[in-house]
């Protein structure tokens, strides 16, 4: 099996970097359609409108309609040739950004990433999620390619709500162990061989920046300011995740976060903060060194995921339940199987248990 790395084209990242969007744009196109919903339009409409007139850009602006839907997805579609765009932007959340890349793949543009939150890596991913218009989910969309340029205005993600930058913490967390176990056992990742060691050295790098900086990180945001520290934490949620994930490989802990959604009570959380307590279950799992679980446990106390079930909104541990999250972790073509052991819906279900109490 080939090694195999892959990233988009240009990754940007800095304080005010949305005021320069004309600029990093003109080079792919002059007639960009720029998506995003109704508050992020709001926020960020001006900005981008000016920096498209200084380069001389005919730009359009549409409303996302909240869901990325093959039905929002075809309508856009029909703007982009009814306009003429050549190049789309996405600016906001998950379904805006996935949106704006499936337009571009069916339009055959370019397209251009802009995060207003750093709660996930999946801006940097070949990847989009579809749902259906009620917001059900309805499949993954795979990309031949990475979007061709990602930018991070750091000022507008240190002004987000502290807990998605947490929970882009929880999120990157996994990567290094997730990387490490894949690495071990040889299965292809999701850019389709094995991993490089630039891949790998990039997910370690993301584990250590978090350890390092997560927590002054979170108290400049919760001050309403940018550091060093946020300007790295931002970085390892994104483009050290990002790349990490999917050039190093996903195993149990976004399994096991999968079979969370089992749980109504855990509808509530976000991704990375059931990611983070799937970190916890995937190192009991494989039975990782108590020193490694304990920095584990210390880092997610100090920046404030959870560690176990109660509070992730669970009062009363259902054991019933707790199986079935186990069995549809363990689901055919899951993640978990990337381990480098064979792994079962009873010791899932026995790491569950054993996570939740260490987490108490």
């Amino acid at each position: 099996m080939d090694t195999i790395i892959i990233s988009p084209s240009k990754y940007i990242q800095g304080n005010g970097a949305l005021d320069n969007i004309g600029k990093y744009v003109s080079v792919f196109g002059q007639r960009p359609l720029a998506i995003a919903d109704d508050f992020v339009m709001g926020l960020t409409r001006e900005r981008v409108a000016a920096s498209s007139e200084q380069e001389n850009l005919k730009i359009g602006f549409d409303i996302f309609g909240g869901e990325c839907s093959r039905v929002e997805i075809e309508r856009l579609i029909d703007v982009c040739r009814t306009q003429e765009n050549d190049v789309i932007i996405g600016i906001g959340g998950g379904k805006t950004l996935d949106t704006a890349k499936s337009v571009a793949y069916y339009s055959k543009i370019p397209v251009v990433i802009v995060p207003t939150i750093a709660s996930t890596d999946a801006p940097t991913s070949a990847l989009a999620v579809i749902y259906t218009p009620e917001g059900e989910f309805s499949e993954y969309l795979m990309f031949p390619s990475n979007p061709n340029m990602v930018i991070m205005d750091t000022g507008i993600i240190a002004a987000a709500p502290v807990r998605t930058l947490v929970a882009g913490m929880g999120d990157a967390m996994s990567t290094y162990f997730e990387a490490r176990a894949n690495g071990l056992s040889g299965k292809a990742t999701m850019a389709g061989g094995v991993p490089t060691r630039a891949a790998q050295a990039l997910a370690k790098l993301c584990y250590e920046t978090l350890i390092a900086d997560g927590e002054k990180a979170k108290v400049a945001v919760e001050n309403g300011v940018v550091t060093k520290a946020v300007e790295n934490i931002i970085e390892a949620n994104t483009y050290l995740s990002g790349i990490g994930f999917e050039s190093s490989g996903l195993a149990a802990a976004h399994a096991i976060h999968n079979g969370l959604t089992k749980l109504e009570e855990c509808h509530h959380l976000l991704h990375g903060e059931k990611v983070a307590f799937g970190t916890l279950t995937q190192l009991v799992l494989e039975n990782a060194p108590q020193s490694e679980i304990d920095e584990v446990l210390n880092f997610c106390r100090t920046v404030g995921l959870p560690t176990n079930l109660h509070e992730m909104g669970v009062k009363a541990l259902n054991h019933d339940k707790l199986r079935e999250v186990a069995k549809a972790s363990c689901a055919e073509g899951e993640t978990i199987h990337n381990m480098p052991f064979p792994v079962t819906a009873d010791s899932v279900y026995a790491a569950i248990l054993t996570a939740h109490q260490l987490g108490l």
